[in-house]
């Protein structure tokens, strides 16, 4: 008999669990609050022909989704069109220069180089310690993590003089380059788990390794073309989709979770995966009483990410001179960064990020017309910041800096805009206080702390998502998916054949020249090794 399970959520972490589930034989069904597939990694379409991803932007490790792809049957390449960046983005300094940051080792080392000379040959040292630090955790990346005996295993133990726990991401950064914006420029990753560097595990500085190893890439059509190929592809294996279909209540017997109720009907089911943002959803859909570690008030005591204002621009004429990506680092880093974790107030002078696809991607826009996306870090929801009185002027504080990366004249150019405070992320998005990374990623929250993929609180739930382990990010979420379902189908008794592509990926890497893709040497490897086409920028 075929067994049946819920998906509550179609982020990506739901569509990749749901693509993997499906192709065990199971039968799927993904309840989604919204009308489109991705959650936060959809897309903004508007009347007038302007296209924007509403979340994820950098789509980092597509090996990850192309394990899966595999797995199922398909190339990724063949699905879906990526191109690799080059630059990858320029970071601008407010306290001075510019970092034109390319995944070519040899252009990159000279501009470092350029701009810190005191720095000359840090960048390669970087890079073969931070090679050898991902090569031996990422297994670790790949396995569940549900009690401190799993920490305390002998291989694990082994890798704390090389994973220096006890240091943080810019502690760590220290020990290679002497100039603070280098520093920056190898740390603000860390932004990607909603952290401060100060205060992020060292173990994080593998994130720009990766980007500068594996390459940051563009999905024609943005990232959330992927989220819809893939609820397309899950579509054609046989998945239910049922959007515009919110979850009122979960079903339980005893801690058991049996079903979930919609305003269509009651759908029960032998397992259920939850996608939807965890503190959001355990507190709005999961009796406190049933919940013994995260009930409401073990939540309300978590440390949680920071959150983000959004401006999306439709933008009359071009930016041809601007790269695809371009982050702001405020001239006093240090305090823009207090502001949002420790003063939860607005910071004068904020960091900002500043997408301009169509440089890439002219399917965005109009012909002659351009899309930009500004995101500025800021305090996740705050009795500090009244977003109802604080968000128009913010809004012109954030144009105002736009000056600071060249990008002038905007205002009279703006021909389509939306705005995102915190209050929209948790009241429109379902994003508890706003928090658009989940919960924070630092020591006390990470691997067997974080909320467990075989959810321990419950029978038959499981969870994917940032909100889980790894964390948070596409290629982690990804991650996530693969843990839960191989740890779903066990205790299902179904059989969960491991895919090639992480085997065969182990011998690729190893005779792989640090900045390249790997090139497939036989038709199997090829799934594994080349599943994205690269082109130039």
């Amino acid at each position: 008999m075929t067994q049946t399970v819920n998906i509550i959520g179609a982020g990506p972490g739901g569509l990749a669990a749901a693509m993997l589930l499906a192709n065990a034989g199971v039968h799927v069904r993904v309840l989604e609050r919204q009308s489109t597939p991705g959650g936060r990694t959809t897309t903004i379409e508007t009347e007038e022909g302007f296209r924007f991803d509403l979340g994820p932007t950098f789509f980092l490790y597509p090996r990850v989704l192309a394990d899966i792809f595999a797995a199922c049957g398909r190339r990724l390449e063949d699905e879906v069109e990526m191109v690799r960046l080059d630059p990858q983005y320029r970071i601008a300094f407010g306290a001075g220069g510019d970092l034109l940051a390319t995944p070519d080792i040899e252009r990159m080392e000279r501009a470092v180089t350029a701009l810190s000379p005191a720095d000359a040959g840090a960048f390669t040292r970087f890079m073969q310690a931070n090679r050898r630090k991902f090569e031996r955790f990422a297994p670790f990346l790949q396995q569940p993590f549900e009690s401190w005996l799993d920490l305390a295993s002998p291989d694990l133990m082994r890798l704390m003089p090389l994973l220096k726990p006890w240091k943080s991401l810019d502690s760590e950064l220290g020990s290679f380059f002497s100039d603070e914006r280098v520093r920056l420029a190898f740390t603000f990753q860390s932004k990607y788990l909603g952290m401060s560097p100060f205060r992020c595990p060292s173990l994080f500085s593998i994130l720009s390794f990766l980007e500068y190893e594996h390459g940051v890439y563009h999905p024609v059509g943005g990232c959330g073309e992927v989220s819809r190929v893939m609820a397309q592809i899950a579509t054609e294996m046989g998945v239910e989709i049922h959007y515009n279909e919110p979850v009122e209540q979960l079903r339980f017997a005893g801690r058991r979770v049996i079903g979930a109720t919609t305003a269509a009907g009651v759908y029960d089911a032998d397992a259920t995966v939850m996608n939807a943002d965890f503190a959001r959803s355990m507190t709005r859909l999961v009796p406190d009483k049933l919940r013994r570690r995260w009930n409401d008030r073990s939540i309300a005591s978590k440390r949680f990410s920071c959150s983000t204002f959004m401006l999306y621009l439709g933008i009359e004429g071009r930016y041809d001179d601007v790269p695809h990506h371009t982050i702001y680092l405020s001239e006093n880093y240090r305090e823009n960064l207090a502001d949002i974790e420790h003063r939860h107030v607005l910071t004068k002078d904020p960091s900002m990020y500043v997408q301009n696809a169509c440089v890439t991607d002219p399917s965005l826009a109009p012909d002659g017309m351009s899309t930009l996306y500004l995101l500025v870090p800021v305090t996740h929801r705050h009795p500090n910041v009244d977003w109802r009185r604080e968000a128009a002027g913010f809004r012109e504080r954030t144009l105002d800096q736009l000056d600071k990366i060249g990008l002038s004249g905007v205002r009279d150019r703006i021909r389509y805009e939306k705005m995102v405070t915190p209050d929209d992320w948790q009241d429109d998005y379902e994003i508890y206080r706003g928090a658009t990374f989940n919960l924070s990623h630092d020591l006390g929250q990470m691997l067997h702390k974080r909320p467990h993929n075989r959810f321990e609180d419950l029978e038959s739930c499981y969870l994917v998502g940032g909100g889980t382990h790894p964390g948070s990010g596409l290629p982690v979420i990804y991650s996530s998916a693969q843990i839960t379902t191989k740890l779903l189908l066990d205790d299902l008794g179904i059989a969960n054949v491991e895919p090639t592509f992480v085997r065969d990926m182990t011998d690729v890497l190893q005779t792989q020249e640090p900045g390249t893709m790997p090139s497939a040497r036989s038709a199997e490897e090829l799934v594994a090794a080349q599943t994205i086409r690269i082109e130039p920028q």
